[in-house]
């Protein structure tokens, strides 16, 4: 045995020797993410209602309303002001009437079946953004409610298709009975849903707007597949949420870490 080799010997033993005294540990830990709005002036949130539309097949409007109170009941210090929810869509044409103006759904103009969403896409959606830069209305509904932080906005979810090369993992056996899995590549047609919303955050004390935004998630299915379209709908809320809540009170993030001893 050479030198050499005695030395490489004597290396890896201490190296295998000091593995075996080691330990893992995974631990959990807790990162915090600041809120984006502070709303430490106000005792009360009121989410009143959204300019919605899309698929027919749900309703976009009370269902968001509803779900985000459930949440920030759960999940803020704020108190959560119940109230009939408001649909801002039909807020808008009816001042349109009061005013003398033709709706842009009004019937005479723009003939639709009874059950279609007003608003169907964000070029239609666009014909009632201005109802958020009121700032007489929404103080109004401000000193109704006895000041709280207003949260409105807009929500689309919409039935999305797509067509393309799709990657998916298939098993196979060999001829010695062995199973293999194997990426496959296929054309496919699928169809699935959108759903946009954009959150608004409104000073109930001024009706002046403090803060804005948008998301945008998409679920795809194979065009065989007949998921609900509530289903994919709380599918899809609920990867935003995090996003939605972290705008006004500070979230934490769990994950782990590994340490060696």
């Amino acid at each position: 045995m050479t030198a050499k080799t005695a030395v490489a010997i004597a290396s890896l033993a201490l190296t295998v020797g000091a593995s075996s005294c080691l330990r893992f540990y995974d631990i959990g830990i807790e990162t915090p993410i600041q809120a984006k709005l502070d709303v430490s002036a106000f005792q009360r949130v009121l989410i009143l209602g959204f300019l919605a539309g899309g698929s027919k097949d749900v309703d976009p409007n009370t269902e968001t309303v509803r779900l985000l109170r459930s949440q920030l009941r759960t999940k803020s210090d704020l108190k959560v002001v119940d109230s009939d929810v408001l649909s801002l869509v039909d807020e808008v044409d009816r001042r349109r009437r009061a005013a003398g103006e033709v709706p842009v759904t009004d019937p005479a103009a723009a003939p639709q079946a009874s059950d279609e969403p007003k608003i169907m896409n964000e070029r239609d959606l666009q014909e009632y953004e201005a109802i958020f830069a009121d700032v007489d209305y929404w103080k109004r509904v401000g000193e109704e409610y006895q000041a709280p932080l207003i949260i409105t906005g807009s929500v689309l979810f919409t039935d999305v298709q797509r067509s393309g090369m799709v990657t998916r993992s298939q098993e196979t056996l060999d001829q010695y009975g062995r199973r293999a899995v194997t990426d496959v590549r296929r054309y496919e047609d699928r169809k699935g849903y959108a759903l946009v919303p954009k959150f608004i955050f409104i000073d109930g004390r001024t009706g002046v707007q403090l803060y804005s935004e948008s998301f945008r998630e998409e679920t795809l299915y194979s065009a065989s597949n007949n998921t609900p379209p509530l289903s994919s709908y709380f599918e899809l809320m609920d990867r935003l949420l995090p996003g939605f809540l972290s705008t006004l009170s500070t979230q934490k993030v769990k994950g782990t870490r590994t340490l060696l001893r």
